[in-house]
């Protein structure tokens, strides 16, 4: 009777998820119509940021089956959901292709003619090459995760140990195939809203961003999931303890990243290089800065620090969901500035955007979860044996 009132629940929470999404971007697409820049601006924001859930995630599955740790085994189904969304992140990455000329100065033939500086980045930055390698990088995401999600469920199926080899043997080249699309994404759909700018290491903070996010919302859907199920049988203590460690590890390497670049830049004081960093601490950037400084580093640095607080499920939950919303913040924060440099600025269509989208993709989230198809946890993997043994709670 439990399953069946668990069942209705995901299965009622899905469809809500889903008519709030499409009736606010059905709001957002009334905004177009007024306001067609904003809309572009504020999707594109909110676009990139329910995108790097799925891009985390299929990181840390080819990491978990590289390296095969217990962390990995608790969320692997929950990881796999989230990379059978890239199909249908293609094809909401459409209205970032419409809205080229509102979003990138690189797209406007008349400011190309006036900047020397961006006629020679042309053979780079120009619409059918963007076109041909955005192509690309959905091809790579949406093969990678096919292949990584038909292996796991075909040996759950057949408890054939030979597809745990065939994973690793992807996961290795996957992520250096994931580092190059990521990174060059980045370039390509972040960095050139002001393609004057560039930064060595842009790149690799998205990743981590990524990766962040990720970890951040399946320990969040973890700890909903604790009590229910095989996967209740596993989340102890310790699990949630190796995760916590996890997230906190990635925390100070975001700021590590984030720090470096900032230190660099301001070192060189180049002119070329500072103004990106001026149009975000001015103006009222400088307090959204300030506030990511505290809640996406020095906070969950210190909360994380805590054993209790990593071995207990709600409270990891809490700083997980505090930090999934400052990585939200921390992407308008490098985006919105690009369109209102150095002047802070808050449009509605910020908040439904990401609404929007998030709970379509949340919905998908909750459809390809689906525990009554698969197990919630790879039960027929060979390295998983040793997990259904009691946990020490050292």
């Amino acid at each position: 009777m439990s399953g069946e009132i668990a069942r209705w629940r995901r299965e009622a929470s899905r469809k809500r998820l889903l008519w709030l999404g499409l009736a606010t971007l059905a709001l957002c697409g009334i905004g177009s119509l007024i306001n067609p820049q904003q809309f572009f601006h504020s999707y594109l924001a909110a676009y990139v940021f329910w995108l790097g859930i799925p891009l985390g995630s299929l990181a840390l599955l080819m990491l978990h089956h590289l390296v095969g740790g217990r962390w990995g085994f608790v969320i692997q189904r929950l990881l796999e959901a989230a990379i059978q969304t890239f199909p249908v992140m293609a094809l909401l990455f459409l209205p970032v292709l419409f809205g080229m000329s509102d979003l990138y100065p690189w797209a406007r033939p008349e400011v190309v003619a006036s900047q020397p500086a961006l006629q020679s980045k042309t053979p780079y930055l120009n619409l059918p090459f963007f076109l041909a390698r955005a192509a690309l990088y959905f091809a790579v995401w949406i093969s990678l995760g096919r292949f990584l999600r038909k292996w796991s469920v075909q040996q759950d199926r057949t408890a054939d140990g030979r597809l745990t080899l065939r994973l690793q043997r992807l996961s290795g080249p996957g992520l250096m195939l994931y580092a190059l699309t990521v990174t060059f994404s980045t370039i390509d759909w972040i960095m050139s809203l002001e393609p004057l700018w560039t930064s060595t290491i842009f790149g690799m903070i998205f990743m981590v961003s990524y990766g962040l996010s990720a970890l951040a919302f399946v320990i969040i859907v973890s700890g909903l999931l604790a009590d229910e199920g095989p996967l209740g049988r596993v989340m102890s203590p310790g699990r949630f303890h190796d995760l916590g460690n996890l997230l906190l590890a990635l925390v100070m390497f975001w700021a590590y990243l984030n720090f470096s670049q900032f230190l660099l830049i301001w070192a060189e004081n180049l002119p070329e290089e500072i103004p990106w960093y001026l149009h975000r601490l001015r103006g009222g950037w400088e307090w959204i800065a300030l506030s990511l400084i505290v809640f996406l580093f020095a906070l969950p640095f210190v909360l994380l620090l805590s054993r209790a607080t990593k071995r207990r499920a709600w409270a990891l939950s809490r700083v997980s969901a505090a930090i999934l919303l400052m990585h939200w913040i921390n992407l308008a924060w490098m985006v919105v500035p690009s369109f209102h440099p150095g002047q802070f600025h808050v449009h509605w269509l910020d908040i439904a955007a990401p609404i929007g989208v998030g709970g379509v993709w949340l919905a998908l989230f909750i459809h390809y979860l689906n525990p009554n198809a698969h197990s919630l946890l790879p039960l027929h993997d060979p390295r998983f044996t040793e997990l259904l043994e009691p946990a020490r709670e050292a």
